[in-house]
């Protein structure tokens, strides 16, 4: 079956993949945009057990989707995986870091004799709320801002700054991102809490929090659509593999590619609409703008990530050296390796609906204070 597939079509199914597993995980970080939440809707019991026991159940979800998009890049464009996480390991690390810490605190924070108390696991879940989600949103903006990195004829990698990617803090458009991740993560908790969580106390606090995330989330978004859009981007000629800039290329990319524009805006829309659901009149109604603001979280940012891998456009830029610019092309594995990648890429969907399947046995019930308090399990 894949065998009857070009090259090019194969490297373009699994960005297609890749672009799927990236809108997955910034989907999934609203379990750490509720741990960002912490001292501000969960100041006082039971708010806050209600919110660590409500995202904690599913607090292994980004983590993982983590850990699967990086093998994913690992096996479907090793160069990239050699480049970015090899060059770029100080940025990595200090997200891998905080998802560590995470880990730790949810096994940790109500153990009998926890030596450290539950306020530091607390603390540490508030840090990978806060840093984790900031960093990785910085990492996704080096696709689109570059990385300080140089091939050789051998493609061995070369980093040429002593930074290894903390650098990336220093750009604008990066943190422009790593920001609209951040609020958007807390957005997505919000809705969450709303949805999932019985205790009015909380749902009239998280009604005021979200207008306020609402607000900021807009301004850095919009700010970080709009200097991707109207600024330069980085494209490749498909005859001679040559990188150069075009300007607008982005917004090009929307026009040139209608299907891809649309997405976009449907998920922008549809985030929209999970923001302005809660303040409906129906409270009923009110309670489901997670699955709106879901929904568009994952089209905007699979629309982004399919932006930058279609349409002769390179995926993550040398800001040294052009020409050791990666597109998916140049960074892709074999054409063997990707047929047989794409054997075991059909069983996703099998994980897909075991992982859908799981969510609803989750979501039968909302949590209450009585059932955390009689609870031997609580976070």
């Amino acid at each position: 079956m894949f065998e009857q597939l070009s090259y090019n079509a194969l490297q373009g199914y699994w960005w297609l993949i890749i672009s799927v597993l990236g809108a997955s995980l910034v989907f999934m970080m609203f379990v750490q945009g509720g741990q960002s939440l912490i001292y501000s809707l969960g100041k006082k019991e039971p708010q806050l057990s209600l919110m660590l026991n409500a995202i904690g159940t599913r607090w292994d979800l980004s983590f993982t989707t983590l850990v699967v998009f990086g093998g994913a890049m690992f096996a479907a464009f090793p160069l990239f995986y050699s480049t970015s996480f090899g060059g770029a390991y100080w940025l990595w690390m200090l997200i891998l870091f905080t998802f560590i810490l995470q880990a730790v605190s949810y096994e940790f924070r109500n153990k009998a004799r926890n030596f450290l108390g539950a306020k530091t696991y607390e603390w540490f879940l508030f840090l990978n709320g806060l840093i984790g989600t900031i960093s990785l949103g910085v990492a996704v903006g080096t696709f689109f801002t570059g990385g300080n990195f140089v091939h050789n004829d051998m493609n061995f990698v070369s980093w040429t700054t002593n930074w290894h990617g903390l650098e990336a803090f220093a750009n604008i458009k990066n943190l422009l991102l790593g920001f609209s991740i951040f609020f958007l993560a807390r957005i997505l908790a919000i809705l969450f809490l709303m949805n999932r969580v019985d205790d009015e106390q909380l749902y009239v606090k998280s009604k005021k929090q979200l207008l306020i995330n609402a607000a900021v989330f807009l301004v850095f978004f919009l700010s970080f659509v709009f200097a991707i859009l109207l600024g330069n981007g980085y494209a490749v000629d498909p005859t001679t593999q040559l990188v150069y800039l075009v300007k607008y290329k982005y917004f090009n990319n929307f026009i040139e590619l209608p299907w891809l524009g649309i997405l976009f805006l449907i998920g922008v829309v549809l985030v929209l609409l999970g923001i302005a659901t809660p303040y409906l009149k129906n409270k009923k109604l009110g309670t489901k703008g997670i699955w709106f603001a879901g929904f568009g979280t994952f089209f905007t940012v699979l629309a982004l990530f399919l932006c930058l891998g279609f349409n002769n456009t390179v995926f993550y830029p040398s800001l040294v050296d052009m020409q050791s610019s990666l597109t998916i092309h140049n960074a892709s594995s074999s054409r063997y390796t990707l047929i047989v990648m794409s054997y075991v890429s059909l069983l996703v969907p099998f994980v897909v609906a075991y992982i859908v399947y799981s969510w609803r046995q989750l979501l039968k019930k909302k949590f209450t204070a009585d059932e955390i308090s009689e609870s031997d399990t609580a976070y």
